[in-house]
């Protein structure tokens, strides 16, 4: 888009173009990208609204049958999506249609600054795909099979980014765990070692990883370099093991919590997060149960809940013994609840210990602005008051340590010490 001409707007108002980059895994993630979507058509009607991603990639003329969507732009298609709606644009406006050089906008990124004003942390994606074809999943469908990206591009995209000022890196992808399985000699331990070898990156982390790849192995490298935070996202989806048969996961509730055993003993400060689906086919209030005494005797530091969501084209929308949205509901709420105590305990054995915090920015609200952090195993911080006056220097994208000091609902009280 630089390439072009068009520069970046903090507002939809401002904006030529719109690119709204959706998620398609829940019937609430399509709920919320059509209000997007009709959110930045109102605020500029004469803006191009581009519909890409997941959605489109599944369900294209869904989109384009929305009167707020001027262009829809699917996964397969994303190399070209500035072109597109560049294009788009110009063709609205009555201009000459004239792509650089006649090819697009497709070009080598080591020529192009693309750093956001703001911005203190980067996501490298390092793989895409995903094999595995769990009952309840679409994500198979609109991503494709695993590929990975190979390790000399993600080295240099992870140098490029902490050259734009990015303190901290994560490596995201669909399914990081199987990385490098489709390239010689390479696996997921040997790209961090080459990625802390040959960058510059002050904080580096893993989006998410399987229970059942994570090994004592890998888990050595937290060990030797506090660069890696100690933070492992392992999704979940249930705490029983008939139910997650039924989801086709592969693993049981004893693997995953020896996974949690094994994590906690070599990194005993780490941060466990994880998903957890509610009301999926055949979950009776037994298995229910069973899944909720698990998530209470893992104690995670964090707990994403969602309503099992019927998804057309996977397997699981065929399955008899659907949970009716009442029931789902309930016990989505009860496991919120479950997962909300986790939150606290895991932040109430957090206070007194210091952590290094990036500082990512000022949170106002009506009574007060206060500036945010995250501490390296994810908990949101802030800073306290005296500590304002102590900073001559603004401490935004800089990591120092802090001693958490006091809980709020949501984030903790540090000072910088």
């Amino acid at each position: 888009f630089r390439l072009a001409g068009y520069q970046v707007v903090t507002e939809a108002s401002e904006a030529d173009i719109f690119v709204l980059n959706t998620c398609t895994v829940t019937s609430t993630a399509d709920a919320k990208a059509r209000q997007a979507l009709r959110a930045a058509h109102r605020a500029n009607p004469e803006a191009i609204v581009v519909a890409a991603g997941c959605y489109p990639q599944r369900a294209a003329r869904e989109l384009a049958d929305m009167p707020a969507v001027s262009l829809v732009v699917g996964n397969e298609d994303k190399e070209s999506l500035a072109s597109l709606a560049v294009a788009a644009h110009r063709e609205r406006k009555g201009q000459d249609l004239q792509y650089l050089g006649g090819q697009g906008y497709t070009v080598d990124e080591d020529t192009v600054t693309s750093g956001l004003p703001g911005r203190s942390r980067a996501m490298v994606k390092i793989q895409e795909g995903c094999d595995q074809v769990c009952a309840y999943c679409i994500v198979p469908k609109v991503r494709g099979r695993e590929r990975s990206i190979p390790p000399d591009e993600i080295v240099r995209e992870v140098e490029r980014r902490v050259s734009e000022g990015c303190a901290e890196v994560a490596l995201t992808g669909t399914q990081l765990g199987t990385y490098g399985f489709d390239l010689p000699g390479m696996d997921l331990k040997k790209l961090v070692q080459r990625v802390l070898a040959e960058t510059t990156v002050k904080r580096l982390r893993m989006s998410s990883l399987q229970p059942q790849e994570i090994s004592g192995e890998l888990l050595q490298l937290w060990v030797e370099d506090a660069r890696l935070c100690p933070h492992f996202h392992i999704p979940l989806q249930s705490g029983s093991d008939a139910t997650l048969k039924r989801m086709r996961r592969r693993y049981t509730a004893r693997q995953y919590s020896d996974t949690v055993g094994l994590i906690r003993g070599a990194i005993p400060h780490a941060g466990i997060t994880a998903d957890l689906i509610v009301g999926f086919p055949g979950e009776g209030e037994k298995e229910f149960r069973e899944s909720l005494d698990f998530v209470r005797s893992i104690e995670f530091c964090d707990l994403h809940v969602f309503p099992y969501s019927r998804r057309p084209g996977t397997s699981a929308a065929y399955l008899e013994d659907q949970v009716s949205p009442a029931e789902k509901k309930e016990r989505t709420g009860q496991a919120l609840e479950e997962g909300h105590r986790s939150f606290k305990r895991f932040r109430e054995r957090q206070l007194g210990t210091v952590r290094p915090v990036l500082w990512e920015g000022e949170h106002s609200t009506a009574e007060c602005t206060s500036v945010t952090g995250l501490t390296d195993n994810y908990i949101r911080v802030e800073l306290a008051e005296s500590c304002l006056f102590q900073l001559k220097d603004s401490i935004f994208n800089r990591i120092t340590p802090a001693q958490l000091v006091h809980l709020l609902e949501k984030s903790v009280i540090v000072k910088v010490v």
